[in-house]
């Protein structure tokens, strides 16, 4: 009977797992709502897609922006930074991106949006397990 009952919530804890919902956040930046997803939650160690949907100050979308993704850890005794940088090209209704985190530990992530001769940085901390 014990088997059975850790195999049942076994089996419950990674279904919980599966079905949890994607790192999500909304962030201002210079009259700009910067949506940001990543699909996984938390984020991982390896690839993460980053999905960027932008609305311009009056509400609408923005589809013909210039979208790059920074992602840094910092110096740490011993190791010095780690900086990535990954293009955001249109895709959708946004713009998608793969952060590939290459250890575990807390991460910077800044999406920069140049649009109409401005640029603006929305910035998010995530902790990659």
């Amino acid at each position: 009977m014990k088997k059975v009952l850790i195999v049942v919530f076994a089996v419950l804890l990674m279904a919980g797992i599966a079905s949890a919902k994607e790192f999500e956040i909304d962030k201002k930046a210079g009259g700009y709502t910067i949506n940001i997803k990543i699909d996984n939650n938390p984020p991982i160690v390896g690839d993460n897609v980053i999905t960027i949907a932008i609305k311009d100050p009056s509400g609408k979308n923005v589809d013909d922006a210039k979208v790059t993704v920074d992602y840094t850890m910092p110096a740490m005794s011993g190791m010095p930074a780690m900086n990535y940088k990954a293009n955001a090209p249109k895709s959708g209704d946004g713009y998608k991106a793969t952060m590939t985190l290459s250890m575990a530990g807390s991460w910077n992530v800044s999406v920069k949006v140049a649009h109409n001769h401005k640029t603006v940085v929305a910035k998010v901390n995530v902790d990659a397990k």
